[in-house]
C-alpha cells in the first residue's frame, strides 16, 4: 500500500499508549499527523502526568469518541504517602504532612474494601469542571476556592497490588467521572494521613485495552513514513461498540436510514439509548434510537459504510 494523500479520509480507532509528560490534545495531533488523516478526537482525556490508554478515534469513528466518554475505565496508581499536594499530583506544591503511619496490608484492604460501590465524590480544584463560567483550576491559580457539587460515582473493582512505608499500588476499575486523585486522598483520609499521586496508568477504557493492546506513540511515529507498516494499529469502529446493542436492517430500510429516514423497528430490536445500525451486509451505517413513536431513528450517520 503506497502512501496516503495528506488529508484523506481515514476511518478506524487507534488504542494509543499515551506518555507521560505529553497532553492528551498533542498525543491526538502526533497520531492524526502520522497518519495523515483529516479528522481525530479522542475519548477521555489524560494529564500529561498519566500515562496509558487515550483511544484515538480517526474519521468516520470520531462520531462515536463522546458515547465512548461513559465507558468505565482501569487504572493503575502509586501514591505517595505522608504528603498532600495542591493538585493531588507529584507536579503540586505540598500542602499538608502527616507523620501517621502506613497501615500493615490486612488494615489497608480492609480500608479499601469500604471505597467499593456507589457513593459521592468532590471534585478537585484542579480539574477542567466549570465553575461561574471558569475552569476549576482557573480558580485554584487564581488562589481561590470555590465549592463543589459531590458526584455520583461508583468503584467496581479495587485492589492493592504493593505496599511500603511510603507507597501503596492499587489497580481499581471505576465509572466515568472518577477522579483518581481524589480517591487516592480519601483513601489516605480514611486511616487519618495524606497522599498524593505519584504515578497514574489507565490500561482499559470498557473493553478496550483490556482485550486488545496498547500502541506506544513512539512506534507509531516510528513508521509514519509507511502508511502500511500503521494499518495494522488502525482498528475497524466496530472494535470500540463491540459491546453495544446492535439492528439490522434489510436492504429498503438500510436505504431509508442512508437518507435519514425513521423506519420500523425489526421485532427483536433492543430497547437501548444507542443502537449499533448495521446492513445484511455487517456494514454499520450509523447510531440510532427508538423514538416518541416507537420507530428507529437515526442519532449519527456514517458518510462511509464502517465494518
Amino acid at each position: 500500500m503506497g502512501r496516503r494523500k495528506r488529508g484523506q479520509d481515514i476511518d478506524g480507532v487507534v488504542l494509543l499508549d499515551k506518555p507521560v509528560g505529553c497532553s492528551s490534545n498533542t498525543a491526538l495531533q502526533r497520531v492524526r499527523r502520522a497518519f495523515d488523516a483529516r479528522k481525530a478526537g479522542h475519548t477521555g482525556s489524560l494529564d500529561p502526568l498519566a500515562s496509558g490508554l487515550l483511544p484515538v478515534c480517526l474519521g468516520e469513528a470520531t462520531k462515536v469518541s463522546s458515547y465512548l466518554l461513559a465507558a468505565d475505565k482501569t487504572y493503575r496508581v502509586t501514591a505517595l504517602h505522608g504528603t498532600q499536594t495542591a493538585t493531588g499530583d507529584r507536579e503540586g506544591d505540598v500542602v499538608a504532612r502527616s507523620d501517621v503511619p502506613m497501615p500493615d496490608r490486612g488494615a489497608l484492604e480492609a480500608i479499601l474494601s469500604g471505597f467499593l460501590g456507589p457513593q459521592q465524590q468532590i471534585p478537585p480544584m484542579y480539574s477542567a469542571l466549570k465553575k461561574d463560567g471558569k475552569r476549576l483550576y482557573e480558580h485554584a491559580r487564581a488562589g481561590e476556592t470555590v465549592e463543589r457539587e459531590p458526584r455520583d460515582i461508583t468503584v467496581y473493582e479495587i485492589r492493592l497490588m504493593a505496599c511500603d512505608a511510603e507507597t501503596f499500588t492499587l489497580e481499581t476499575r471505576v465509572s466515568s467521572g472518577t477522579y483518581i486523585r481524589t480517591l487516592v486522598e480519601d483513601i489516605a483520609a480514611a486511616w487519618g494521613s495524606v497522599a498524593h499521586v505519584g504515578t497514574l496508568h489507565r490500561t482499559a477504557i470498557g473493553r478496550l485495552g483490556a482485550e486488545l493492546g496498547m500502541t506506544p506513540l513512539a512506534d507509531i511515529e516510528a513508521r509514519a513514513a509507511d502508511s502500511g507498516a500503521l494499518d495494522e494499529w488502525l482498528l475497524p469502529l466496530s472494535v470500540a461498540v463491540a459491546d453495544w446493542p446492535k439492528v439490522v436492517l434489510d436492504q429498503t430500510r438500510a436505504a431509508a436510514m442512508n437518507h435519514g429516514r425513521a423506519v420500523d423497528c425489526p421485532s427483536d430490536t433492543a430497547n437501548s439509548e444507542t443502537l449499533c445500525i448495521e446492513d445484511e451486509a455487517g456494514q454499520m451505517l450509523g447510531l440510532g434510537y427508538i423514538d416518541e413513536s416507537g420507530m428507529l431513528a437515526p442519532k449519527r450517520l456514517f458518510a462511509r459504510p464502517q465494518r
